[in-house]
């Protein structure tokens, strides 16, 4: 790698970060949904077993993925008043145990073994107002693939943005309050024990963090989370609306940042000095609004969400820190058409725009980019998908094609390939060393 492409990399990869947290996560993903919060459904054990693997075919060659996963939750009621959830999923990926001269110590360590409490909360009401208290998914975003207004999930990216939905958000604990009135819905959520990005380390396949700077030592620290105190709370109110065939919803969240900016520092050593970045947790605001409509022949979804607070890297190298301040809109606009013989596609048009003016940003102020979804059954056994995306201002892209087949009764097995293509300094370019095929058998119970 030259020297200019290292610092490309360096001063883009916060932005890469947020960029990709808030517009692509669910469209490098199947599409997938989340039921309504209170929605009645059968008591008894359910949950899943999965075997994943991912073969690296790039050079250098490696097993990137050789995970086992288990699922397991349980719900029922407290008499007649509340009802209860709970779920937790753990695996283990052998990838890390075999392939010892490719990652690194810590990459090995952090992402071998993973336990995690999916769903823990009781459900209740008091008059009109519904109410749900422990760990819980919060999925504001309508968007399809897409996380624009699904500001309130943290994600795990320590493998992109690939995963489907149910694996790749994590939960927050949080206390959440419904109340409808006939077609307006209000909506309070209280976070006070936040959630935060996982993201990958310096060595992993899909590691999106600075880069060394030639002439300079490198370190990056820990991923550190903020004090867990009130004042570190997370709080959003949304409000719905349903008329004459509008689903409108406008909302507002305050938060820390679920995804790190990496502030730099500069340290005096010798030989050379040393660079060291901290992941840190910005304070920001959040406004925002989803529109979907119907329209017979194809169905309309849009979402546009204003950020403030958050910082961004800037290319001055008498910036202390690296970062700078700057307030952005995100938004989309997409269709989806359903054809006949179960075919489907969806289209979206996504953008972020950087308001602030800023000759040393290292994103551009307007950062566009498209996503394309076909879709096609065959029965009740086969399912074939292709997802594609560009990012227009960086001329990279990621192409997402696999097929299921559904076996046996509770039984699924899928195989598909991860490619990347473009700059290198791009959003998705700059994993073109990461082309992978991948295989997975799921028996769901």
């Amino acid at each position: 790698m030259t020297n200019t492409n290292a610092k490309a990399q360096s001063s883009f990869g916060a932005y890469r970060r947020t960029l990709l947290n808030t517009l692509l996560g669910g469209a490098l993903c199947a599409v997938g949904g989340v039921s309504p919060a209170f929605a009645a459904e059968p008591s008894g054990w359910r949950g899943y077993l999965q075997f994943e693997g991912a073969y690296t075919y790039e050079n250098p060659e490696h097993w990137s993925k050789l995970r086992g996963r288990v699922e397991l939750g349980r719900q029922g009621a407290f008499g007649e008043g509340l009802k209860y959830k709970i779920a937790a999923r753990a695996d283990y990926d052998l990838a890390y145990s075999f392939e010892n001269d490719f990652y690194p110590p810590d990459v090995r360590e952090r992402q071998r073994r993973g336990f995690e409490w999916r769903e823990v909360y009781v459900d209740g009401a008091v008059g009109d107002l519904e109410f749900r208290v422990g760990r819980q998914h919060i999925v504001w975003g309508e968007m399809v693939g897409l996380f624009f207004a699904d500001v309130v999930s943290a994600r795990d990216l320590r493998e992109f943005f690939l995963p489907q939905f149910d694996s790749l958000r994590i939960p927050q604990w949080a206390v959440r309050g419904e109340y409808f009135v006939g077609d307006l819905h209000l909506e309070a959520v209280w976070v006070p024990l936040p959630s935060f990005d996982k993201v990958a380390r310096p060595g992993a396949d899909f590691y999106n963090g600075p880069a060394p700077t030639p002439g300079f030592n490198f370190v990056l620290a820990d991923a550190g989370k903020p004090a867990r105190k009130l004042d570190n709370s997370n709080f959003g109110l949304r409000a719905g609306w349903l008329t004459h065939g509008w689903d409108l919803a406008a909302f507002a969240y305050r938060s820390l940042d679920v995804n790190p900016v990496y502030s730099r520092q500069l340290v005096p050593t010798a030989p050379a000095p040393t660079l060291l970045y901290t992941p840190e947790h910005d304070r920001i605001n959040q406004w925002g609004g989803t529109l979907t409509k119907d329209f017979g022949g194809f169905v309309l979804k849009a979402e546009a969400v204003m950020t403030r607070g958050r910082r961004v890297q800037v290319l001055n190298p008498a910036n202390a820190t690296g970062l700078a301040p700057q307030n952005m809109v995100d938004y989309a606009l997409g269709a989806d058409i359903p054809l006949e013989d179960d075919w489907r596609i969806n289209v979206q048009y996504f953008e972020r725009v950087h308001l602030d003016a800023m000759s040393d940003l290292a994103a551009k102020k307007h950062e566009p980019g498209w996503t394309l979804l076909v879709n096609k059954k065959w029965g009740e056994l086969w399912e074939a998908e292709l997802i594609a995306v560009q990012s227009i201002a960086r001329h990279d892209w990621m192409l997402r094609p696999r097929l299921d087949w559904n076996f046996a009764r509770n039984w699924r097995a899928r195989f598909g390939a991860d490619v990347f293509g473009g700059r290198r300094d791009g959003l998705f370019g700059r994993y073109g060393d990461s082309d992978r095929l991948y295989t997975e058998i799921r028996y769901s119970f």
